[in-house]
């Protein structure tokens, strides 16, 4: 497979690092010092691109992929509140879109145990719950994309909670999520629920960042031949 990245910081030599190991090539990294190599001509090397920039400039990229006719595997944060756009793009191209806003296999089967949990603490309403989450100092999205996919998920489950925010919430159902930017911690969620009588925890911490790059590369892999939008859910076969 032929690879283009888009967004060459320490994620992306991750990423072009276990692509080579896995066999594959990297015909292509793009980062702000090229953004003009960003070309049709250029992606038409490559079988897909995998998109990890900034939450300014992803949204751009993915459709400027999709409208290239290069599936587009992202991984950049902070910008999803264009996600309809990006599906919609998508569907109008006939492209293949892939996204999830973290690529490890162990956040991901965090990410169903979460569900999983706030739909069994819906009968408990002495329990509150609230999210924790640590990373690097070089992150540029506060809460991270994690953070915002467990409340989201949580919020879909509990109906005690109606949204999320970042910092002391303001009343009951909003679900708070407190965040460090610390050092080069590669990233800590912890989904806490309380109550008088005790704690629940659901904890991840990621030991670097290798298993968010192979995560990326194997949905790279899985959208080879596939239309259409997909996640992690649909790669490591993960149902409700």
């Amino acid at each position: 497979m032929k690879i283009v990245i888009i967004g060459y910081g320490k994620m992306g030599h991750e990423i072009e690092k276990v692509a080579r190991e896995r066999g594959h090539s990297v015909v292509l990294t793009i980062d702000e010092n090229n953004t003009g190599d960003l070309a049709p001509e250029n992606l038409n090397q490559a079988d897909t691109a995998i998109e990890f920039s900034t939450p300014e400039t992803a949204a751009d990229n993915i459709l400027f992929c999709l409208e290239a006719g290069i599936p587009v595997v992202a991984g950049t944060t902070g910008w999803t509140h264009k996600m309809e756009e990006i599906k919609r793009s998508c569907i109008h191209h006939d492209g293949t879109f892939f996204y999830a806003s973290n690529y490890s296999i162990g956040v991901n089967i965090f990410f169903y145990l979460n569900r999983k949990l706030a739909a069994l603490m819906e009968r408990y309403a002495q329990y509150d719950v609230h999210i924790r989450e640590a990373h690097h100092i070089h992150k540029k999205d506060s809460p991270s994309g994690t953070a915002i996919t467990l409340a989201e998920d949580i919020i879909g489950k509990l109906s005690r909670k109606s949204s999320w925010i970042n910092g002391h919430p303001l009343e009951r159902a909003q679900l708070p999520i407190f965040s460090i930017r610390e050092g080069e911690i590669p990233g800590i969620h912890r989904v806490i629920y309380e109550s008088e009588e005790d704690t629940l925890e659901l904890f991840h911490s990621a030991k670097s960042r290798r298993g968010f790059a192979l995560g990326a590369v194997m949905a790279a892999e899985f959208i080879q031949g596939k239309k259409g939008c997909f996640g992690m859910n649909d790669l490591l076969g993960l149902e409700d």
